[in-house]
């Protein structure tokens, strides 16, 4: 099967991936290790794709759940951190297959202790503001002390999460400093070779000093940044399409899709594309003056998407045929681009909320 007959498709840059990922060693040096976070499907793009394109660049990847976990070994032989919590009915297979469960209380690291056969590397997260996960960082080193003597518990890090590095950058800068000073305390206390991280992909480009042990460089990789500014040094790695599966020249007064939220104004040519929300494609762009691109040039969304097929504008395109590629994100000729970011605004959501809800049945093609 060829890209030719996808009716709705991903088409991902190895070499767009590799250069942002090398983007991130320059900005963190040699020192650190790079874990690549390629949870929810790589945000979207493909795990083991993904993983096995950056197998080079990276010294760890990281994942969500034990499941992605799983998924991401068939593909590669690298430490697996599960960066979300384990639940009770997963503990002995986590420790079974070697991979490192963040924990974020003394419980948890006990039924992990009780669970393992051998030696199980645990990463120990620290709440530092983010309200999610972790020992509260004014118990983190009592909790830590306690954790460390656990038999068959082995730390292989210590971690917190930045929840504003790209809001709030006095909050952030106080965050760092207190997580800092608390690992300091931490390896005063208790020596050993376990390593520190908190930066992820607004953090690593907002404030890369320091940048402790290890990096969590996430939706940076896939060419998307949280912070405008730096948009321009990463390539996108995700061209989305589809094809025009239907052209029709509409009458003055057709309505158009679900709720009749669109009426023609004048004959419209009206293509419809094998492509709706159930691909992923948001259905709050509906009404919202998105657009695609078809032969390079944009074509307004028109209508409410629907769960298999949405409707544009092709009136003003000459020999547009049935079949023809259209863009839903990324480049089409040499100026037009719809970008992940501009999706996003127009619905009112963010940027990696996009990329990780294109569905299953949208083929990821690696280039």
């Amino acid at each position: 099967m060829t890209t030719e007959t996808y009716r709705c498709w991903a088409e991902i840059d190895r070499s767009a991936l590799r250069h942002n990922a090398r983007l991130v060693r320059e900005r963190i040096g040699s020192a650190a290790q790079l874990l690549a976070v390629v949870k929810a499907n790589a945000y979207g793009h493909g795990l083991a794709g993904v993983a096995e394109a950056l197998a080079k660049d990276a010294q760890l990847f990281g994942v969500a759940n034990l499941e992605e976990a799983i998924q991401l070994r068939s593909a590669l032989p690298h430490p697996i951190v599960i960066l979300g919590p384990s639940i009770p009915e997963e503990r002995s297979t986590v420790t079974e297959r070697g991979f490192i469960p963040t924990i974020s209380t003394f419980e948890e690291a006990q039924e992990f202790s009780l669970a393992a056969k051998d030696a199980t590397s645990i990463n120990f997260k620290v709440d530092t503001g983010m309200g999610r996960m972790g020992v509260p960082e004014g118990d983190a080193l009592a909790v830590f002390k306690k954790v460390s003597v656990l038999p068959k518990i082995k730390i292989h890090s210590i971690s917190t999460h930045l929840p504003v590095s790209n809001e709030d950058a006095e909050y952030t800068r106080d965050e760092l400093a207190r997580f800092s000073k608390l690992v300091r305390q931490i390896r005063a206390e208790i020596p050993g070779d376990y390593k520190a991280h908190v930066l992820q992909s607004a953090g690593l480009l907002a404030f890369p000093d320091p940048t402790f042990d290890i990096v969590r460089a996430g939706m940076i990789l896939y060419g998307i940044s949280p912070l405008p500014e730096f948009q321009k040094i990463l390539r996108p790695v995700m061209t989305w399409k589809t094809r025009i599966g239907l052209i029709r020249d509409m009458p003055k007064g057709s309505s158009i899709s679900y709720g009749r939220t669109f009426i023609t104004p004048s004959k419209m040519r009206i293509a419809t594309l094998t492509a709706g929300y159930a691909d992923g494609y948001p259905r709050h762009l509906s009404n919202r003056d998105a657009a695609v691109l078809v032969r390079g040039q944009r074509c307004a969304l028109l209508g409410r998407v629907t769960m298999d097929l949405m409707m544009i504008d092709v009136s003003k395109i000459d020999n547009v045929l049935v079949g023809d590629e259209a863009v839903l994100i990324g480049q089409q000729g040499a100026a037009e681009e719809i970008s992940c970011a501009e999706l996003a605004e127009r619905a009112g959501t963010i940027t990696w909320e996009i990329v990780t809800r294109i569905g299953s049945r949208v083929r990821r093609v690696f280039v």
